[in-house]
């Protein structure tokens, strides 16, 4: 095993990445030197020092005292960029800019990396957009993903050392000499422990806290100044950059880290072609984690993956029906699915490998989420606008009257003909611009969802061009608000199922033929969870309204009937002559009914799962419970009473008849119901 210390690079020996850690502890002096800074902190830098968590009131504190060294570092964040926005100009008016398009992808991972942490993982979520970034720049950005340069092995070997309490030799039977990547905030060792099990260290760089923290803190006051001096922001910005901070600083924990996967496999490494690491607990400590060795290929590179004979649109379609599970089921997400933390294992599955920068999604947004999803495919946008204010992006006081054809202009350009053409980039698109129009706001927690996602699509996009997400996402949704027996969803399915009295069949159609698609979609549960509920209290209103509509249909198909068998008897008559006609809303609404109701039938039919047997025997189940002798009742009153106003409305058309008849006016015996009696 080596212990060569190479020079560390350039990028490391910057007055801007001395640590935190000897500023709070020890007297900041002005003359530090910068060369040393980098072995020097590998000795100073000890657990329990400041900054271990993020504080923003402490960071503030601390750098708020430091103006000249804040305005250095703003200078040396600004001056890359101006330089590298000239170049890009000049480039334009001379008319260079494909010539030079190689070298300029190149200076901006540079200046990317040279920035630190918090600007390599802007740079890698870049690197996930080929629909926003040119080839050539996707190139070089991608390999800020595991890429970056290394610091010294002395510094690293030291690290394990102080925080596993021996050094490597004695822990590992195997080591490889030089990190095999590296990556934002470490590199990642290949070795071998004495039992004989393959893994990766991963290794903590040094001076992580002081670079990320003024780096957030400056963020953090150009957050303030744009929220205090711009009317068209109304967005938490300052409460986002707590939560980019908070997220970063729990990342910087790699014990942390270690119990974030122990947690993720258990929530989501049963899932089909899903596979996470095993973390060693006794090898991993804040500054050194020690996890199983996973042999994979990116999925950014979906030849590779498909010269194995790998299906790479099937481990995106896996990788997005296991962030669903994440956003919408239990709530603790991954929060930075870039490619270098989503692998192609030799045995096609997918690995996730990186889970330092994990969230959670509360409860009531995890069904806020599914309800706009809804609401926004079936172009409900006066529920949509609800959903935006249960979701925090609208106050409760909010007038939403102007909002909702707002909302139905923009979502309708964006939403296209049909699920399939969904994707996040048109709808963050078409929203973005309705922010500014609207008082909406973009509320902290939200920001790291629409990161993940959109970093998602875009790795999606990478391998399959025409991949979209919410067509993928929509089975997922549909089986929810089919068998998840929360209220909120319950009523929103109520919500999407009856609309002005009306039992909506395509909608039902519709949802039972998405959710058919979702693996885990369970017939018998969705059955057993729908009778459970449809005889509960909560229920009854959803047992009323199918009784209505039983009556409604029940008595159409009545009058058909009657109507036929009039016209068989009077074959010989002109049917125009004896005054009969269709009743409203008769023969074409129940057939239609009739026939989207076959079609939902055969759809169960096909269903993986369906059973005769165990339908057949719900049956008699049904006919016993004291509720469907109520429907009965109440369907056999309705009836009653519609049969009753069509008597008096017959005797009432004929006491009027000699009348008319004394005008030379054809008697018209109208069957059909008043209209306030049809749409019952």
């Amino acid at each position: 095993m080596k212990s060569a210390t190479p020079t560390p690079p350039d990028e490391f020996l910057n007055p801007s990445t001395m640590t935190v850690y000897s500023e709070v502890v020890a007297a900041e002096s002005p003359t530090d030197s910068a060369a040393s800074a980098d072995v020097e902190s590998g000795r100073r830098e000890k657990p329990g020092a400041h900054f271990m968590t993020y504080d923003p009131e402490a960071i503030e504190a601390h750098y708020g005292r430091r103006p000249f060294k804040v305005l250095w570092r703003f200078i040396g964040i600004i001056l890359p960029f101006v330089s590298f926005y000239f170049s890009l100009w000049l480039d334009r008016q001379t008319g260079n800019s494909e010539y030079h398009e190689k070298k300029r992808a190149i200076k901006l991972k540079q200046i990317l990396t040279q920035l630190g942490p918090a600007y390599i993982k802007v740079g890698q979520a870049l690197s996930t957009r080929p629909d926003l970034v040119p080839p050539s720049y996707l190139e070089e950005l991608s390999h800020l993903q595991d890429q970056l340069p290394a610091f010294s092995n002395e510094i690293a070997f030291r690290f394990i050392e102080e925080e596993l309490g021996s050094p490597p030799d004695d822990l590992f039977a195997e080591m490889s000499s030089d990190p095999v990547a590296a990556a934002s905030l470490g590199q990642v060792y290949r070795g071998r422990l004495k039992t004989g099990e393959e893994v990766a260290i991963k290794v903590q760089r040094p001076d992580l806290a002081q670079g990320i923290a003024i780096d957030i803190y400056i963020l953090r006051q150009l957050a303030k100044f744009a929220t205090y001096n711009i009317k068209q922001i109304r967005s938490d910005l300052v409460g986002i950059m707590d939560e980019f901070g908070a997220r970063i600083f729990d990342e910087m924990d790699y014990t942390q880290e270690g119990k974030n996967a122990e947690r993720f496999a258990q929530l989501y490494g049963h899932l089909k072609d899903i596979y996470v690491p095993h973390i060693y607990e006794e090898y991993t400590a804040r500054r050194v984690l020690t996890m199983e060795w996973i042999e994979g290929i990116k999925l950014t590179k979906p030849e590779k993956i498909q010269s194995k004979g790998i299906d790479p649109s099937y481990l995106i379609e896996i990788g997005v029906q296991c962030s669903l599970r994440q956003l919408l089921e239990h709530g603790f997400f991954h929060a930075d699915p870039h490619p270098g933390n989503l692998l192609a294992t030799m045995d096609g599955k997918l690995a996730y490998l990186d889970f330092g920068m994990m969230s959670e999604v509360k409860p009531y947004q995890r069904y806020g989420l599914i309800e706009a999803v809804v609401h926004m495919v079936n172009r409900d946008f006066e529920g949509l606008a609800r959903d935006y204010v249960h979701l925090e992006f609208l106050t409760p006081d909010t007038d939403l009257t102007p909002i909702i054809p707002a909302l139905a202009e923009v979502f309708n350009n964006a939403l296209g003909a049909s699920v399939a053409e969904l994707n996040f980039k048109s709808i963050t698109d078409e929203f973005s611009a309705l922010m500014y129009e609207y008082p909406f706001r973009v509320p902290a927690y939200y920001a790291l969802i629409i990161r993940s996602l959109v970093t998602l699509e875009g790795i999606a996009i990478n391998v399959d061009p025409n991949f979209k997400v919410l067509s993928k996402a929509y089975p997922y949704v549909s089986k929810r608000l089919l068998t998840d027996p929360s209220p909120e969803l319950r009523s929103s399915l109520q919500d999407l199922l009856f609309k002005d009295g009306s039992f909506r069949w395509n909608r039902l159609e519709n949802l039972l033929r998405n959710a058919r698609n979702s693996d885990d979609y369970d017939l018998n549960n969705v059955l057993n969870q729908s009778l459970d509920f449809l005889f509960s209290e909560r229920g009854e209103f959803i047992r009323e309204r199918i009784a209505d509509e039983a009556i409604k249909e029940l008595d159409n198909l009545g009058q058909n009937f009657l109507q036929s068998a009039n016209r068989i008897l009077r074959e010989g008559f002109n049917s125009q002559e004896n005054g009969y006609t269709t009743p409203s809303g008769g023969k074409g609404a129940s057939q239609g009914n009739l026939e989207q109701i076959g079609r939902i039938l055969e759809i169960l039919r096909n269903t993986r799962g369906f059973d005769p047997a165990t339908v057949a025997s719900l049956v008699p189940q049904i006919l016993f419970k004291p509720e469907t002798r109520q429907m009965g009742q109440r369907i056999v009153g309705g009836l009653a009473q519609r049969a009753a106003a069509r008597l008096i409305r017959e005797m009432l058309l004929s006491e009027d008849a000699p009348s008319e008849r004394s005008n030379g006016a054809k008697p018209q015996e109208q069957l059909s119901l008043p209209a306030s009696v049809n749409n019952k």
